[in-house]
């Protein structure tokens, strides 16, 4: 026994070939790969092997990439399977001549796409009394949809589930701003969807209107002075304040665009079809505008 003992005590990983460690770490996920490289040298240095940043890219990356007129250019630039990772995740890939979006969750490597507001149907979009389109130094694409005045507005987005990553819950946004005159949304909500084209989708109503969910923070209610009792008007804490969290307001993106969540998508092994999201607002006949849509993010649902 105390042979056998010994034996165990000079056994070390450093026996061990840095492509059998390199191996063992592709069939972890990125953020676990990150954390064993601090273990030992040993393991940093499997940690920067292509072996492992291949398993982490999309099977089918290649592919993706070549639909980009960047795409000569990104392959160039990266000098290691790592750094093609970490460039997909830091800086979304404009694909599709313009139309669509794609990048990868930097923690785990699912893919992630945003549809442009060209690769949507917009209702009456190219009616220049209704939408008008403009170029954005602030978006990724080369054109936003700006929209004027409708009383019917109805905005949807299909993407293939095939392209999503399979087992994966996914949360698609609509990808907006205010253009500082927003009018029609502040107390009509919009209707939003999410499913399979064909198949039964739950709806919500949000609100479009980012100043809405501080005004729900508070209850108006009339205070009367002493003093010929007049009445004002004050501003009481709500007794349950909005969240921001609770996906029904917008939200501030790293992008400085607002975000409103559309709904979820389980994306299972094998899914087919179309997946549909769809924004409208068309029971109040209320004119609405106001508003400049980038497009509809699909990304894993955060905290997933």
């Amino acid at each position: 026994m105390a042979v056998l003992s010994s034996r165990y005590e000079d056994m070390s990983l450093h026996v061990l070939p840095e492509s059998c460690i390199a191996n063992v770490l592709s069939f972890t996920c990125p953020r676990d790969a990150c954390r064993l490289s601090m273990v030992c040298s040993l393991f940093k240095s499997a940690e920067e092997s292509d072996v492992v940043w291949e398993r982490f890219l999309p099977l089918d990356y290649q592919s993706i990439i070549s639909k980009s007129d960047a795409s000569s250019m990104l392959l160039a630039s990266a000098s290691s399977k790592k750094h093609l990772y970490l460039m997909l995740c830091e800086k979304p890939l404009i694909i599709e001549g313009g139309k669509k979006s794609f990048s990868l969750e930097k923690k785990s490597g699912k893919r992630c796409y945003m549809l442009s507001a060209r690769d949507l149907t917009i209702v009456w979009g190219d009616t220049p009394p209704y939408w008008r389109w403009n170029s954005d130094p602030s978006s990724r694409f080369g054109e936003v949809a700006e929209l004027i005045s409708v009383c019917w507005l109805e905005i949807r987005g299909k993407i293939n589930a095939t392209m999503l990553s399979p087992a994966t819950l996914y949360t698609a946004y609509l990808v907006f701003r205010p253009t500082g005159g927003v009018y029609g949304l502040d107390y009509h909500p919009v209707e939003v969807r999410v499913g399979l084209v064909g198949s039964e989708s739950g709806k919500r109503n949000v609100y479009l209107d980012s100043e809405i969910g501080c005004k729900q923070q508070y209850h108006f209610v009339r205070r009367h002075t002493r003093i010929f009792n007049r009445g004002r008007i004050v501003g009481m804490p709500a007794s349950e304040p909005a969240r921001e969290s609770d996906g029904h307001y917008p939200k501030k993106r790293g992008d400085g665009w607002l975000e409103i969540e559309l709904g979820d998508f389980f994306c299972k092994e094998g899914e087919d079809g179309e997946l549909e999201m769809s924004v409208q607002e068309v029971k109040s006949g209320n004119w609405k505008g106001g508003l400049i849509v980038e497009g509809i993010e699909i990304r894993p649902k955060e905290g997933k």
